[in-house]
């Protein structure tokens, strides 16, 4: 089939079209593109992903499991850079080196070095002593370890390089054509600095829906929760839920209110199965990691009470009982790749794996409505991720690989390495 773009959006689909008529028109249109019999998909959407901190992987150093090992490891890590330089460290886990405070931090790292490091959960930053000097913090700090206090620490450090058109063209190799940012409290001047990425954007609490951070130790009562949630009606709410209990209050706080289009519950983390049904009467759409499992297996297998671990993440129960479902990558906290999300959703254990159409489905939903999967159709709008092959040919393997190239609006997005776009 041939697709004919023009003004941003499809206006043909067709065999042997007349390339005749897609002569210039003043719009800087691209010129005729030969997919090579490949696929050609509505572009990607991460549903779920911090850019921010996505563009700041690159100027900070990973200290995960897969990264580093035991404590002469996370030194060794730590120790880079010039003397005085504030070292950003991230995706730390306890299976690395046990719990931090800033004396540990202090054991391992050079003195007079300031050193922060960010759990793998992005919910807790460690400080050592040389960085709570350094930002005049020290006082009634006690041991470094600040929990979700991200928006107060804003400034007391110095600026990191963002690289958010790096963010853009690594995306548009993934075939990615556009994100929600999924940050409770947007900081201020994020919105400039999103501004560069080629890719649409969905921003949560400044567009709908709004974001809603619950944590264990500070839950509210269902009766609080509704009382906030219906304070921001008609806006839908996007709660986040990784604990069983966060879940049973944010059902109780929705049958309470009532849901609306486009409410959602963000990751979905523990889901006991007598809940599904009831998550389908509300109608709110799911949006997963799935690939967690996979990344954080051996963590879980250690982490994560018995009782819950079957309920981890469940893909195959949620869209069998006919619940909303989509995907976010969660990047920085898991991958940045939705071809490796979708791979480990198919092929998940324990029955919640997904079929590749499925899987992929995850990721081409409309962004207001994460669930409901945009088509080629004339008329829509021409975000478009094309592939090197065939679709079942991509299916099989579920690789950004496959990708050929992104177009937001018919116009190309460049890749990492392309310099401008060409068509």
């Amino acid at each position: 089939m041939d697709v004919r773009v023009r003004g941003g959006r499809i206006t043909e689909i067709g065999q042997r079209l007349d390339a005749t008529s897609n002569e210039p028109d003043g719009s800087d249109e691209p010129d005729d593109l030969d997919g090579r019999g490949g696929a050609l998909l509505p572009g990607l959407h991460d549903h779920h992903v911090h850019l921010a901190a996505l563009a700041a992987d690159t100027a900070s150093v990973r200290v995960g499991p897969a990264d580093v090992t035991g404590r002469d490891g996370l030194a060794e890590a730590l120790r880079g850079g010039p003397p005085g330089d504030w070292v950003r460290a991230v995706g730390y886990h306890e299976s690395v080196a046990g719990e931090l405070d800033r004396w540990t931090l202090d054991a391992l790292t050079p003195p007079g070095r300031p050193v922060r490091v960010q759990h793998r959960t992005g919910a807790l930053w460690v400080w050592n002593s040389a960085a709570l000097r350094a930002s005049g913090l020290e006082t009634g700090t006690g041991d470094g370890r600040f929990w979700r206090e991200d928006e107060r620490l804003r400034g007391f450090v110095p600026p990191v390089r963002l690289d958010m058109e790096g963010v853009g063209r690594r995306a548009a190799a993934l075939g990615v054509t556009g994100f929600t940012n999924a940050d409770p409290h947007p900081a201020d001047g994020l919105l400039d600095l999103l501004s560069v990425l080629p890719q649409r954007l969905l921003v949560m609490t400044v567009d709908a829906p709004v974001k809603l951070m619950l944590d264990d130790a500070t839950l509210p009562a269902p009766a609080e929760l509704a009382a906030r949630i219906a304070s921001l009606r008609p806006r839908p709410v996007a709660v986040h839920c990784v604990t069983r209990v966060q879940l049973l209050v944010t059902l109780l706080a929705l049958d309470q209110t009532g849901p609306v289009d486009g409410d959602r519950i963000e990751h979905a983390s523990v889901v006991p199965a007598e809940t599904i049904p009831w998550i389908k009467q509300l109608g709110v759409t799911v949006v997963t990691q799935p690939h967690f499992p996979t990344e954080r297996g051996h963590a879980y297998a250690t982490d994560v009470d018995p009782d819950d671990r079957p309920h981890l993440y469940r893909c195959r129960s949620l869209s069998d009982a006919g619940i909303p479902l989509a995907a976010g990558t969660d990047a920085p906290y898991g991958t940045h790749d939705p071809w490796a999300v979708m791979r480990a959703t198919v092929e998940r254990r324990g029955g919640e794996a997904l079929h590749p159409e499925a899987a992929l489905d995850l990721f081409t939903g409309e962004p207001q409505h994460p669930a409901r999967t945009r088509r080629l159709r004339i008329g829509a709008t021409a975000d478009l991720c094309l592939l090197r092959v065939p679709l079942r040919e991509a299916l099989d393997v579920l690789s950004a690989d496959t990708v050929r190239a992104a177009f937001v609006g018919g116009r190309r997005i460049p890749a990492p390495g392309t310099g401008e776009a060409r068509s």
